[in-house]
């Protein structure tokens, strides 16, 4: 059963603090940094693992190819049965079978003789090389070389592509495509990978109608959970949103216990009359940080709950998807086994007219490039979730910058170019 939400609690209210001193970003990344760690392994099959972060090396127990095979359609031969050979001096040599692959060589090859042989079929007993089948002319029983090849010339040999006993992949590493498919090539049928974070999503608000509801009367739709439900995928995470939750105590306090590793508080985060997150976690957990020195964002909070990491993000939704990307993101990527840098490319650019913030308050200003140059929108606007659509990234202006001048070259990090950002 949950805990009474209730109890007294011999701590001033946090909601009466006022944010007198706000934490900066840095600080609250080290904190953060030092609650997260590494999730426990779980093993997955193959066909799942795309995506995924290896928990251990992958050394390959086989080798790839294990047995010597042809690179070309043409002829296995006797390599020295070749010298000489041209257009002008066609050198004869007798056929004497075929091998196809996954089949194994019915016949061997002796000098002057010569098998026809596939792409991927396995080299027949004495051949040490192939001739690709536009150097030849065959005739009945016969194959006339006009080409000379080396030994080993179009021959796959034991091991080429992974030999046995190899690092093959190592821990840590996302897989691609096409790591599966090597994977697949030694046999693997599936892997030790880092379990994915299980997040819930915990949005709060008596004034709020279900995600994709159109508005009515003085409600408004719900557009943080779908988002940050996206943004949670995106990150390797698994997210958990049961619907709205009503705005008391009982109701959210039992979501936030629900059994996950993190747990997302979208709403009711600051010092208002029904901002009941902080007071419930600082009640029951740990309410490590309230306030940042952030635009937008500064009601963020973070905190612990039992094994829970919490974070209290802003309702309004340029904050809410400002503090996610800031410090819950990083946290479920880094639990993740992924880079905790941000997951976004990153360019430079010239600024078109002047970015203007305060010493002592880190700033996520809005851009979109015009030319290839960054056009500053509102700072401001919390509650204008469009602005991130018109917009084509944003730039962080540093906490002890007052801002940047117009022409200023500025790193703008890029909304539609996904990429991995720095450890």
């Amino acid at each position: 059963m949950p805990a009474d939400p209730s109890t007294p609690n011999p701590q001033p209210d946090v909601r009466m603090r006022g944010f007198a001193r706000r934490t900066t970003v840095a600080e609250t990344w080290r904190w953060l940094d030092g609650q997260v760690g590494l999730l426990a392994a779980e093993t997955v099959p193959l066909d799942s693992l795309a995506g995924r972060v290896l928990a251990s090396d992958v050394v390959s127990q086989v080798d790839v190819p294990a047995f010597p095979r042809s690179m070309m359609d043409g002829y296995a031969v006797v390599a020295s049965d070749t010298l000489g050979a041209s257009a002008y001096n066609r050198l004869a040599l007798r056929i004497v079978g075929e091998v196809l692959p996954g089949q194994p060589p019915r016949a061997g090859v002796k000098s002057g003789e010569a098998v026809r042989i596939m792409t991927g079929a396995p080299l027949p007993p004495g051949a040490d090389a192939v001739l690709p089948v536009e150097k030849v002319e065959a005739v009945g029983e016969q194959v006339f070389a006009q080409d000379a090849v080396a030994a080993g010339k179009n021959v796959g040999v034991v091991g080429e592509d992974i030999p046995r006993g190899k690092r093959l992949l190592s821990a840590g590493r996302r897989l691609r495509p096409q790591d599966v498919g090597v994977l697949s090539s030694i046999g693997v049928a599936e892997a030790q990978v880092v379990r994915r974070p299980r997040v819930r999503i915990v949005v709060t608000g008596n004034e709020l109608l279900p995600p994709g509801t159109p508005p009515r009367d003085f409600q408004i739709v719900d557009a943080n959970s779908p988002m940050l439900t996206a943004l949670i995928e995106r990150d390797g995470g698994l997210p958990r949103n049961p619907g709205i939750i009503p705005d008391d105590p009982a109701s959210i306090l039992q979501a936030m216990q629900d059994d996950v590793d993190v747990v997302l508080v979208s709403g009711g985060s600051s010092v208002g009359k029904e901002d009941h997150a902080p007071v419930l976690l600082g009640q029951h957990g740990e309410l490590a940080v309230h306030g940042i020195a952030m635009r937008p964002s500064s009601p963020t909070g973070l905190g612990k709950l039992d094994s829970r990491l919490v974070f209290l993000l802003p309702g309004n939704p340029v904050s809410c998807l400002c503090a996610y990307d800031f410090f819950a993101g990083r946290a479920i990527r880094a639990m993740g086994g992924q880079a905790t840098g941000w997951p976004y490319r990153q360019a430079t650019c010239r600024l078109r007219r002047k970015l203007v913030s305060t010493v002592g308050r880190l700033d996520y200003a809005r851009v979109r490039l015009i030319d290839g140059e960054a056009e500053p929108l509102a700072i401001s606007g919390a509650s204008m979730l469009s602005s991130t659509t018109r917009a084509d990234g944003f730039v962080v202006i540093d906490e002890d910058l007052e801002g940047y001048p117009d022409g200023s070259d500025v790193t703008v990090h890029l909304y539609d170019s996904p990429g991995e950002g720095p450890a």
